[in-house]
């Protein structure tokens, strides 16, 4: 891409005063100048509700998974939708990521305007101005795009677009088993497809394939879908679809949500479909945890997993969201000035795991294990306590979440902290 200016200002950003859960700044500052800032989280220079990441878990999830994935020699490309944030995306490859991968046109444009030069695009490319941005960064040769497909409709609809830019198109055939959500779901579907590759050879490159196992509830039925990837992927080998892929240029057999991982590395690792091969694992969650949803995944995981378990460690849950006692109406009843504007309740309700006093405490101390968030507006939490309870109002509460997708994209800014509760960066999303 020629427009160089455009993109640098793209990659720059701004720190905007405007947004929530950040110090007082009298002007937007440079996201790099973060570091500079004299913030302190205890000493309340951040405006409550907050939503922050601690470093340390940070970087030990990091590389926790990194070793994970690397033990079974295969590749990791996290899903970026769990943050849309650029700078943690960077840390995953510098830590040993093979890409990124994402959900959408506007999301890949994020990640290609913050330095990502790998995109798998885990979703299906529909619409004229969705395949314009992609074809906009294909300008750009350095930049490597799979996307997925499903139907002879969208092969045809993608092969006109990009035959009238003389561009190729990766694309990867998605299988879905019945009941679930995209992907082809039967090998009369498939060969249709295969018949509008062929149809479009020139401007589609058929680069292998790709599952979502989540749909499933059950391992055993998940064992038996992805044996059933890898015996078409050495299918389509076979018959010649992949043969254009090189060592330089491996064919993609790629799955794995947040929930079964390990059981995809199981499958896929090793397979042997005839031509050079990168097997990509796709979760995204592992970057923060929770300690919902997430967690009782991983638990399963350390349970069933023998890699899990020689690793003698776990994920740590990263992100927090800190806000006031506002209100303490009735005895047993505390409101607390955090809402569904917020933090995620798809998943369950967050969770109180610390207070602090300001003026007073000198860190931060557990909560009683009967406190309970039992409902949530748009700008309050209702928070079960006991008569009696040392809680006043203006205390500081820490939750942790369950689902970390929809906390992310409640926030612009999250503050880094250290473990003394300094701000050591500010990340920025692009939801």
């Amino acid at each position: 891409m020629s427009d160089t200016n455009y993109q640098k200002e793209w990659q720059s950003g701004i720190i905007d005063p405007l947004n929530k859960g950040i110090g007082t700044l009298n002007a937007p500052l440079a996201p790099d100048a973060a570091d500079t800032l004299p913030w302190n989280l205890l000493k309340e220079d951040l405006s409550l509700p907050t939503a922050v990441l601690y470093e340390e878990r940070l970087t030990h999830n990091l590389d926790w998974m990194q070793r994970f994935v690397t033990e079974y020699g295969v590749k990791l490309a996290p899903h970026g939708k769990t943050t849309m944030a650029p700078k943690l995306f960077a840390r995953q490859l510098a830590t040993g990521a093979w890409g990124i991968t994402l959900a959408t046109a506007h999301q890949t444009n994020v990640a290609y305007h913050h330095g990502v030069r790998r995109v798998l695009m885990a979703n299906q490319l529909v619409g004229k101005q969705n395949m314009q941005i992609v074809s906009r960064l294909l300008e750009d040769p350095s930049f490597e795009f799979f996307c997925l497909v499903d139907s002879a409709e969208l092969v045809d609809q993608l092969g006109r677009f990009f035959s009238e830019k003389k561009q190729t198109l990766n694309v990867l055939l998605e299988l879905g088993p019945v009941g679930g959500r995209t992907g082809v779901r039967d090998n009369e579907q498939q060969a249709t497809v295969l018949a509008a590759v062929k149809r479009w050879e020139g401007s589609i490159a058929l680069s292998g394939i790709e599952v979502y196992e989540g749909v499933l509830k059950e391992e055993a039925d998940i064992r038996l879908f992805l044996q059933r990837a890898v015996q078409c992927a050495k299918d389509l080998a076979q018959q010649g679809y992949l043969s254009h892929r090189t060592a330089q240029k491996p064919a993609v057999l790629t799955g794995a949500g947040s929930a079964w991982y390990d059981v995809v590395a199981e499958e896929f690792a090793g397979a042997d479909i005839g031509v050079p091969l990168d097997v990509v694992l796709r979760p995204g969650c592992y970057l923060t945890h929770d300690v919902g949803v997430y967690r009782a995944a991983q638990e399963q995981i350390q349970t069933r997993n023998p890699v899990a378990r020689k690793m003698r460690s776990e994920l740590l849950p990263a992100l927090q969201l800190w806000a006031y006692v506002q209100s303490i109406p009735e005895a047993d009843k505390a409101i607390i000035a955090l809402g569904k504007r917020d933090a995620a309740f798809d998943a369950g309700l967050p969770l109180p795991v610390k207070r602090f006093r300001p003026g007073q405490d000198a860190a931060p101390v557990d909560t009683p294990s009967h406190w309970e968030v039992t409902g949530m507006m748009d700008q309050h939490a209702y928070l079960k306590i006991a008569p009696g309870d040392d809680i006043r109002v203006g205390d500081m509460i820490a939750f942790d979440i369950s689902h970390p997708c929809l906390t992310f994209d409640k926030w612009r800014h999250l503050p880094v902290l250290d473990a003394k509760f300094n701000v050591l960066d500010i990340v920025q999303t692009f939801f």
